[in-house]
């Protein structure tokens, strides 16, 4: 834990400390009363009249509003009359699901509903559905109320309904008094949520100057946007890099600062500090990058759960392209791969001339990507500033096109169906890189939490780490039309190196150093003969959604010291075959 506590550095550990002392004296519980239920209406009598939009998308709207749940699960497995503050969150089963169906997606769905179809019945629901979630939700009782981050995302959406129907710049009652119980809750832990050093940091400000936008608290307001702007200093780098090396999450750390962004222009504040702007612009074209412009899918890399935030257009958790061309419109003056997204049409943004780039060859903190005849590969890689959330380093991913060549396990869930999930999904065997001995890279001390991470280092065509245990791992990617080179050149002391590759679906077979499906076709070779070289397919498994799993193909690559070099060349089928 020393050594754990020592990579993360003093800021977090400090926060952490000072959080922690902040429980054992009770100071959250105080700030956390009992408070009076909201009375009154939430939501306006009347909404204004729909943007223009394709028949096709209003349709595909009122049907999902139709499709709503009669009773959300809101609880799960929890308590729902537990003080939230220090509330056991994974006693309850999985809670992610829980917290989903509290961020009032249904609230924003029915809003725009509302606006389709005024005569619907939409607008009564909604009213209905936030005077449930009320009742069903004391403040400071449940899950729902156990995190600052879903307190702030509730909030946000309920902000985003609220100017939808024309109703932010002076909220009923209710809803005013909703959004005053939400900017407590935040406010009850705010060493917790900088100590993350993750979404959290920008969530939970990004929630308190809504509320204080909508309360008409411009100090309030002001103090919360100084605070967004120094979490996005330091979690999104210059390059776009952000904190949590993954495409989940920059998607909703994306969404988050968009909607906040579009709250302020809207009620006229002052623009949020440098470098706001320019880092959630650089964070979307690092986005706009690793998804495929033909469905919006990216990949699994790193941890995610599956987040669609804000998501006006409908795009789901599977496609991005909403969340990328939202912010590339309000940060960058640019558009990306959706010209004419509806979720855009709803917050009245135009469509730029002007499109963000998908260079052939990028850098940014945390990973590397090239680009060549339609596929595009992806290298994680450092520096650590921050924690890595699975032992992934120097994990290659491979897509062509929208489809996943060579793929990650993915996330799997925070608190898994079965304990073998761990295993399966977020160990070193998880990952398209190398094992010494098939030891772990890192131990784990958590579920969110390693030790002795390795030390990394960029090279002018990939990067390499050196292990706690001395081992060494150089990973070089070349491409060259429809054919790529990773090459991964080892040292240290090791009696065997094992390389895995998760592969696609298909009927696998080895033919020598040759794995080929009758599409794709991979061949290993070997500084050191063929005799120390042994392949073999095995099952793996991965996660195609959060919540899910399901197996997969495993090529695993074994060759026995002195081996010092592994070339993997990938052919892949032509553009037109593909």
């Amino acid at each position: 834990m020393a050594d754990a506590a020592c990579r993360l550095g003093a800021r977090p550990v400090g926060l952490m400390l000072l959080h922690r002392a902040s429980q054992s004296a009770g100071l959250p519980q105080r700030r956390l009363a009992e408070a009076a239920a909201p009375a009154g209406a939430f939501l306006p009598a009347l909404a204004p009249p729909a943007p223009d939009l394709p028949a096709v998308i209003a349709a595909r709207l009122l049907e999902r509003a139709a499709e709503l749940p009669a009773h959300p699960d809101w609880h799960g497995g929890h308590d729902a009359a537990a003080p939230a503050i220090g509330l056991d969150l994974f006693a309850g089963g999985d809670i992610r699901p829980v917290w989903e169906a509290s961020r009032f997606a249904d609230v924003l769905l029915l809003a725009q509903a509302t606006r389709i179809d005024p005569a619907g019945g939409h607008l009564a629901r909604a009213e209905a559905r936030l005077s449930a979630w009320c009742a069903a939700n004391p403040a400071f009782r449940g899950p729902a109320w156990a995190c600052g981050q879903e307190a702030a995302l509730r909030a946000l959406s309920l902000a985003l309904a609220l100017a939808l129907l024309d109703a932010d710049r002076n909220p009923p009652p209710a809803a005013r008094a909703l959004l005053a119980l939400c900017e407590r809750r935040i406010a009850a832990t705010p060493a917790y949520a900088r100590a993350q050093d993750n979404n959290h940091a920008i969530s939970e400000p990004a929630g308190a100057f809504a509320c204080a936008l909508l309360r008409g608290d411009r100090a309030a307001a002001g103090r919360a946007s100084r605070q967004l702007a120094a979490a996005v200093a330091r979690l999104v780098a210059a390059d776009g890099g952000f904190a949590q090396v993954s495409a989940g999450y920059a998607r909703l750390a994306l969404d988050v600062l968009s909607i906040a962004e579009w709250l302020r222009r809207r009620h006229g504040a002052p623009a949020f500090p440098a470098p706001l702007a320019a880092r959630a612009a650089a964070l979307a074209g690092w986005l706009h990058q690793v998804v495929a412009a033909e469905d919006g899918s990216g990949p699994a890399l790193g941890v995610e759960d599956g987040s669609a935030f804000a998501d006006l257009g409908l795009h789901g958790p599977q496609d991005a392209r909403g969340s990328v061309e939202r912010a590339a419109r309000l940060f960058a003056g640019m558009g990306a791969d959706l010209p004419e997204d509806a979720g855009c049409a709803w917050l009245g943004l135009p469509a730029p001339t002007a499109r963000l780039p998908r260079p052939a060859r990028w850098r940014a903190a945390g990973s590397q990507g090239w680009a060549s005849g339609g596929a595009t590969g992806l290298l994680r890689t450092g520096p650590l500033r921050f924690r890595p959330a699975q032992p992934d380093l120097l994990h290659f991913t491979l897509r062509d096109g929208k489809r996943t060549v060579l793929r990650d396990g993915g996330t799997g869930a925070y608190n898994p169906a079965a304990p073998w999930w761990w295993q399966a999904l977020a160990s070193g065997a998880a990952h398209n890189a190398v094992l010494f001995d098939e030891a772990e890279p890192m131990p784990r001390l958590g579920r969110f939490l390693f030790a002795r991470w390795p030390r990394l280092r960029d090279l002018p065509d990939g990067a390499a780490r050196r292990d706690a245990a001395g081992h060494r791992h150089a990973r070089r990617v070349q491409v060259r039309g429809r054919c790529w080179t990773v090459t991964d050149d080892l040292a240290g002391r090791f009696g065997v190196a094992t390389l895995r590759w998760r592969l696609p679906d298909g009927d696998w077979r080895l033919r020598g150093p040759v794995a080929e499906d009758g599409r794709l076709r991979l061949r290993i070779d070997t500084d050191a003969g063929t005799a120390a070289l042994s392949l073999a397919l095995e099952r793996g498994w991965h996660s195609p959604a959060y919540g899910a799993i399901a197996p997969c193909p495993v090529l695993r690559v074994t060759a026995r010291a002195p081996v010092s070099r592994l070339v993997t060349r990938i052919w892949l089928p032509d553009a037109g075959d593909a």
